[in-house]
C-alpha cells in the first residue's frame, strides 16, 4: 500500500515537472520522509536517517527526471541558452556543498528548512512584483543577465539550498527567470537543465559519501539513497512526464504562475503533518 502510494506521487512528480520545474524535490521529499518514517518502526537510526533518505533519493531521481524534461522543452524551444550556461557551475559548485551539509546537520533541521524555505518563497511569489504577472513587455525583448560575480553568487546559493533540502532548485530559478520577464512556460523549462547540476553533483556525493557515514538502513540502499523507491519513482515520473508533454505552453501565464504558488503551498502544508 505504501509503495502503491508511492508509484501515484510519481507520476504526480513527473507531471509537475514538466509543466512546473519540479517534482522530484516537492512532491517526493514530503512523502517519501513519511513513508521511510513508517518503514523504520523501532528502528531509531533509520528514523533519524529518514530526511536524509529521502533527500538523497529525490536528489538522485532528478538526474533522470530532469534531463527528459530538458530534451522535451528543448524540442520545444523553451531552452534560452544564454540565460542557462552562466549559472550551471556554480550551481553544481554549491550542491556538492549543500549535500555534505545535509549529512552533517540533523535530520529535524533539514526538515524545518524546508518548511521556512517555502514559506518565504511562496511570500515573496505574491508580494514582490514580477511573478504572478510578468514585468516584461514582450517575449521577443531580450532578458537581463546579471554580472558574473551577482551570477556566481545566485549559482551557489541556489546549488546549496537545492541540494542540501533535495528540491532541485526550481523553486528559486523559476522565480528568478520570472522576474527576469521571461513567461512562465519558458522559466518552467529552465528549471529542468538548472537542476541537473544539482542532481549530478548531490548524487555522487550522497553515493560515496554516504557510504561511509549512513547508518544501517532497512531494505536495499546504496549509502542514503533507498535503491527500490528510486527505481519506482523514476519509472512513475516516465509516465507522468508522458502524459503532461500535450500541455506544455497551453496554460495561460498568470495562471501558470497562480498554480504554481499553489502547489507550493500544499507541499508545504504537506510537511508541517
Amino acid at each position: 500500500m505504501i509503495y502503491a502510494l508511492l508509484a501515484v506521487a510519481s507520476v504526480l512528480a513527473g507531471v509537475s515537472t514538466v509543466l512546473f520545474g519540479f517534482g522530484g524535490g516537492f512532491v517526493i521529499v514530503p512523502l517519501l520522509y513519511h513513508v521511510m518514517k513508517a518503514l523504520a518502526g523501532d528502528n531509531a537510526a533509520a528514523a533519524g536517517a529518514a530526511m536524509q533518505v529521502a533527500v538523497a533519493t529525490s536528489v538522485c531521481v532528478m538526474v533522470v527526471s530532469s534531463a527528459l524534461a530538458t530534451r522535451r522543452h528543448a524540442r520545444k524551444g523553451n531552452i534560452v541558452r544564454e540565460q542557462l550556461w552562466p549559472l550551471v557551475l556554480w550551481i553544481g559548485v554549491g550542491a556538492v556543498c549543500g549535500a555534505i551539509l545535509a549529512m552533517v546537520v540533523k535530520g529535524a533541521w533539514v526538515r524545518w528548512a524546508f518548511v521556512i524555505y517555502l514559506l518565504v518563497t511562496i511570500i515573496d511569489c505574491l508580494l514582490r512584483p514580477g511573478f504572478i504577472r510578468s514585468t516584461r513587455q514582450s517575449e521577443s525583448e531580450p532578458a537581463p543577465i546579471p554580472s558574473s560575480t551577482t551570477t556566481a553568487f545566485l549559482g551557489m546559493g541556489i546549488g546549496v539550498i537545492a541540494s542540501c533540502l533535495g528540491v532541485g532548485g526550481s523553486v528559486m530559478t523559476v522565480p528568478l527567470m520570472r522576474r527576469r520577464g521571461l513567461s512562465m512556460t519558458v522559466s518552467t523549462a529552465m528549471a529542468n537543465p538548472l537542476t541537473l547540476p544539482v542532481g549530478i553533483a548531490g548524487a555522487a556525493t550522497y553515493l560515496l559519501v554516504g557510504l561511509q557515514s549512513a547508518p544501517t538502513l532497512p531494505g536495499l540502499h546504496w549509502g542514503y539513497v533507498d535503491l527500490s523507491a528510486f527505481a519506482l519513482l523514476v519509472a512513475g515520473s516516465l509516465i507522468g512526464m508522458r502524459l503532461a508533454a500535450p500541455l506544455i505552453g497551453r496554460i495561460p501565464d498568470r495562471l501558470h504562475a497562480q498554480i504554481y504558488v499553489t502547489l507550493l503551498a500544499v507541499v508545504m502544508l504537506g510537511m508541517l503533518v
